[in-house]
């Protein structure tokens, strides 16, 4: 396999004309691997602390995050500037625009579906903990412990939501929206058609509420959401190691966007890979990279536009059809 001097710097292999990461660490320059390594873990943790610290402070929970998850975008929007994994998922393929609008208003589906979901179950909880006199939730625990808990018992709806959503054709058409982006960077974890953000982002929460979580928790699985989801996008070098086994993190999720079915249909957990143990659909190989190339082979003429992403799963018809002319 031959090499530039260039591309042997940077760790990465060319075949004929087309540049190939090499697979693992060697294919990383020091900077890369430090970052790698330390990104994700340094920015969540600070990010808790900073988040925590409000809190105890008499912060809304609410607000107390709002800080955190806008650093970490920031922080995410130039470290692919500066160290990207690839250099094709730098350019907007057509993706920005449309990406931007689905921001806001996933933002707001999120903003006002979350108080209601939130309210109307822990309403039914506390009817059920009033018939049996105690509560659910182990309040005494440490908050990293009943964060912990409460993402556990939060995956394990999304894993079956977003499932689902690929299993079953029906639901496929508003989780395509996600999948139908050409790469993977920063802006790319809100791509959701509102109602799949809403089915899997929002309704999770539901058990939580029902069994009596409190203000924090919600507030800090929030947060992990968000800052976990950034970095699973991000077009930055990601080697976590023995991590792999708890976080749904980026080489696991970026084979989640294979065109290649048998590849995509894995690694269904929104932020840990616990379920997908449990349930045997983790897929993370041991010799190769997952593609540049990603989206939805069937549909390479999936619509682009805002309005046409939003329409798209109510006319299904068109969209396929319009994919089986080309």
């Amino acid at each position: 396999m031959a090499m530039t001097e260039a591309a042997e710097g940077r760790g990465i292999a060319l075949i004929g004309r087309t540049p190939v990461r090499q697979f693992g660490m060697q294919g990383l320059r020091p900077v890369e691997r430090v970052f790698a390594m330390t990104a994700f873990p340094s920015v969540l943790t600070l990010a808790f602390y900073g988040a925590w610290r409000s809190i105890r402070s008499g912060v809304d929970p609410a607000l107390a995050i709002a800080l955190p998850i806008g650093f970490a975008y920031l922080f995410l929007a130039v470290a692919e500037r500066l160290l990207p994994w690839h250099e094709s998922w730098l350019h907007s393929k057509g993706d920005l625009r449309t990406d931007i609008g689905l921001y806001f208003t996933n933002t707001l589906v999120s903003v006002l579906g979350t108080p209601l979901v939130v309210a109307a179950f822990a309403y039914l909880g506390a009817l059920l903990s009033g018939q049996i006199g105690i509560g659910y939730w182990p309040v005494d625990w440490p908050i990293l412990a009943q964060v912990a808990l409460a993402l556990v018992i939060a995956e394990f709806i999304e894993y079956w939501f977003h499932r689902l959503m690929h299993e079953v054709p029906f639901l496929w058409r508003f989780h395509a929206t996600h999948h139908s982006s050409p790469r993977l960077y920063w802006l790319n974890a809100v791509r959701f058609h509102p109602i799949d953000l809403f089915s899997v982002g929002v309704l999770k929460l539901a058990p939580l509420a029902v069994l009596g979580a409190g203000a924090e928790v919600f507030a800090l699985v929030n947060l992990y959401s968000a800052i976990h989801g950034i970095f699973q996008h991000g077009n930055v070098p990601t080697r976590l190691g023995p991590l792999n086994w708890i976080f749904s993190m980026a080489e696991l999720h970026r084979w989640h966007h294979s065109k290649t079915v048998e590849e995509a249909n894995h690694n269904y957990g929104g932020n840990l890979i616990f379920w997908d143990i449990v349930f045997g659909t983790r897929f993370l190989p041991a010799d190769r990279e997952p593609s540049e190339e990603i989206g939805i082979a069937e549909l390479p003429d999936f619509p682009m536009g805002y309005w046409a992403n939003l329409a798209s799963p109510f006319r299904w018809r068109a969209v396929r059809e319009a994919s089986r002319r080309d």
